[in-house]
């Protein structure tokens, strides 16, 4: 083959780099905000392009052949040269001010946080458009081209990037009036084995999200639950809670609304655990586009207010 007959394009490798981080095509294209079929298709161009089968492929499962893992590293660089090319033209056409920025949050967390702030967004800076990818998945910046990730708890194993705290919340355990109206209010967290609990099953790995909470040695604990309840939605536990099915632990950004009209109240507040704090995680280049500074600054202004609950 040629070298002048080898065309490859950005979009193919970055189809190739998801399919392989996020385990299949359906997950990829989801991360990725395109349908199946054409995650598919760029792969085959990619494979018939280079003459070679980069991916393993059945029904159950896909894996790299020796080929694509030999690959694999290559198209990651190339995919990070073209994203530094694109950072290059944009900050010289008009000092990268203006256009998308792409930004990734977990799908709770963009639904009760990020969305309510875009029609401020939308008028004082109507120069920049948004990608939003909502994804409850670690997404790699350089590979997604992602510019911003929205992320709580630990960074780390994610070399290579800058972040600044964003704001800090703690896990509360709430209930509804109409459910502690017929059952005790627990006072210890041991007494929660005692109650209907609403959890939440990790999609992923089909385990239920532990509760955290602070031992009476004031060190951080974590409760199993053994839901009576459980979704793999965060909306649908907390709606849960709210009808009165029992009680939930949710981060206090989602409980807050509920908390200060009474919808929902708060359990073992003094067993809360320490506050996690959530950053704001950004690949460290050379060049910042103008308008990822303007969308930080615009976001740094606006963390949750929470001070009236903590």
């Amino acid at each position: 083959m040629n070298a002048i007959d080898f065309e490859i394009s950005v979009p193919q490798l970055r189809c190739f780099i998801a399919v392989v981080g996020a385990g299949s095509v359906a997950e990829a294209s989801r991360r990725l905000g395109m349908s199946a079929a054409s995650v598919s298709k760029a792969i085959t161009r990619l494979e018939e392009g280079a003459g070679v089968r980069l991916l393993h492929r059945s029904t159950h499962a896909m894996s790299l052949t020796e080929e694509g893992e030999a690959l694999l590293e290559p198209a990651r660089e190339a995919v990070r040269a073209a994203q530094a090319f694109e950072d290059a033209a944009a900050h010289a056409a008009d000092g990268g001010d203006k256009g998308v920025v792409r930004i990734t949050g977990a799908v709770g967390f963009v639904r009760h946080v990020v969305v309510p702030l875009m029609g401020e967004l939308a008028r004082l800076h109507p120069e920049i458009r948004l990608d939003v990818r909502a994804t409850n998945e670690i997404v790699d910046l350089a590979d997604g081209g992602i510019d911003l990730a929205l992320r709580s708890g630990s960074l780390a194993g994610l070399p290579g990037h800058l972040h600044q705290t964003w704001f800090s919340f703690p896990w509360v355990i709430c209930a509804a009036p109409s459910y502690l109206a017929r059952r005790p209010t627990p006072r210890t967290v041991a007494e929660l084995d005692d109650h209907d609990l609403v959890g939440f099953r990790n999609p992923q790995t089909g385990r239920v999200h532990p509760w955290p909470h602070r031992t009476p040695t004031g060190a951080g604990g974590s409760y199993e639950p053994r839901p009576r309840f459980s979704f793999d939605d965060g909306d649908a536990v907390w709606d849960a809670m709210l009808a009165g099915a029992g009680l939930a632990c949710a981060p206090l950004y989602l409980a807050a609304t509920s908390l200060r009209n009474g919808t929902s109240v708060e359990v073992l507040e003094q067993w809360r655990d320490a506050d996690v704090s959530v950053a704001m995680l950004r690949r460290d280049r050379r060049l910042t586009p103008g308008r990822l500074t303007t969308l930080i600054a615009f976001l740094s202004a606006r963390a949750p207010k929470l001070g009236d609950l903590l």
